[in-house]
């Protein structure tokens, strides 16, 4: 689908409406997950925000800026790193179409932290499906980078931002670990940066799915007990299973290659699926803040055949749906995850085989380019 233009935008009424009733949904799936009744396609939703972002983003689509303002400063100010980094990205993917909000907020405040981290992150996913991406972000990359300074000394969020932009730019390793130690040195244990420097390795050396597993193992031990960091080794999981130069595509050549390394790691990734079942049962069923764990989590056991362990996760993600993982393999994401999770049903008892292969998929292309900064 394209992009809008600026002359081609809904009416804000019809914006708002159309947000209210995503929200109503949400409000009511809530009520009905309650119930032990599976969910069913029409109660699916996609990318639904929970209760703090939403007045955020139905004042955006008025073009207020002052609720998305606040909110951002909250999580600055209370350090709730991987809650800010998660509403930054979302808010800028919102002002993708509707920016109007975040430019008026610019205009009055432009040194304001919060407003120059979702004008960073913006700029980041506007350039990252360009064919020219890799001159368009190292063209940004000072901007990032000097949003990242005023932020002061102990927000990693924009940096995360920054070792996004420098991945997609092809950076340098002294580029990038100079990056990587700005955000370490302020949150030792921010996912979102974490993920950053995971995804970097991966591309960097297509076929180091040992190394990112160690990298991811290593975070994961480290962090304290209820940082989301924990559930890296996840993510590292899903990068062997979808890394560049190997897929999980049909081909006979990329899914050999995956099949091998499948084989080759087969018990690491049980044991980062396993883990990230322990940190999901930390959390109440259909619980908003959980459902890109459990999606990805249901990602990969699928590709790793556990079926059976693949249908509690969908039974405890309830009605919430994520672009991410899914939209790494479909411009469908809502449509793929219907997909899958109907196969997972119809199989329920199937067991993961001894020597472990991965399931079919479609990926977009062979580089992995689907998997955009930010969106995990």
């Amino acid at each position: 689908m394209a992009e809008p233009g600026p002359h081609n935008h809904p009416e804000p009424s019809a914006v708002v409406l159309a947000m209210l009733r995503a929200f109503l949904r949400t409000a009511a799936a809530r009520a009905r997950s309650r119930s032990p009744r599976p969910a069913q396609d029409d109660d699916v939703l996609l990318d639904a925000p929970d209760d703090r972002l939403a007045p955020a983003l139905v004042a955006a689509a008025h073009g207020e800026h002052g609720p998305a303002a606040r909110l951002l400063a909250g999580t600055r100010l209370d350090a709730e790193w991987d809650h800010r980094d998660r509403y930054a990205t979302r808010l800028a993917a919102f002002a993708r179409f509707r920016s109007e909000w975040l430019d008026t907020w610019r205009a009055a405040a432009p040194d304001d932290p919060d407003a120059l981290l979702v004008a960073a992150r913006l700029a980041v996913h506007r350039h990252w499906d360009s064919p020219a991406r890799t001159e368009l972000l190292r063209q940004v990359i000072p901007t990032v980078v000097a949003a990242a300074e005023a932020a002061g000394p102990a927000d990693p969020v924009p940096w995360r931002t920054a070792l996004d932009a420098a991945r997609g730019a092809g950076a340098e390793h002294a580029e990038f670990e100079r990056l990587w130690e700005q955000a370490v040195r302020r949150t030792p244990h921010h996912y979102g940066s974490h993920v950053a420097a995971l995804e970097y390795l991966a591309a960097a050396s297509p076929d180091a799915h040992g190394e990112c597993l160690d990298f991811a193992e290593t975070a994961a031990q480290e962090a304290p007990e209820e940082a989301l960091v924990r559930a890296l080794p996840l993510h590292a999981a899903f990068t062997c299973l979808t890394a560049t130069g190997t897929g999980t595509g049909t081909d006979t050549r990329t899914g050999g290659a995956v099949a091998a390394a499948v084989r080759t790691h087969r018990p690491r990734l049980d044991a980062a699926a396993d883990h990230a079942i322990t940190l999901s049962a930390a959390h109440p069923a259909a619980d908003p803040w959980a459902a890109e764990l459990r999606n990805l989590l249901v990602y990969v056991l699928v590709r790793l055949e556990r079926h059976q362990d693949a249908a509690e996760q969908l039974r405890l993600t309830g009605p919430y749906v994520t672009s991410f993982p899914w939209d790494r393999d479909t411009d469908d994401p809502l449509g793929g995850f219907l997909r899958v999770r109907a196969d997972v049903r119809a199989h329920p008892g199937e067991a993961a085989p001894a020597t472990g292969t991965a399931a079919p998929g479609r990926p977009r292309n062979g580089h992995g380019e689907r998997v955009r900064p930010g969106d995990h």
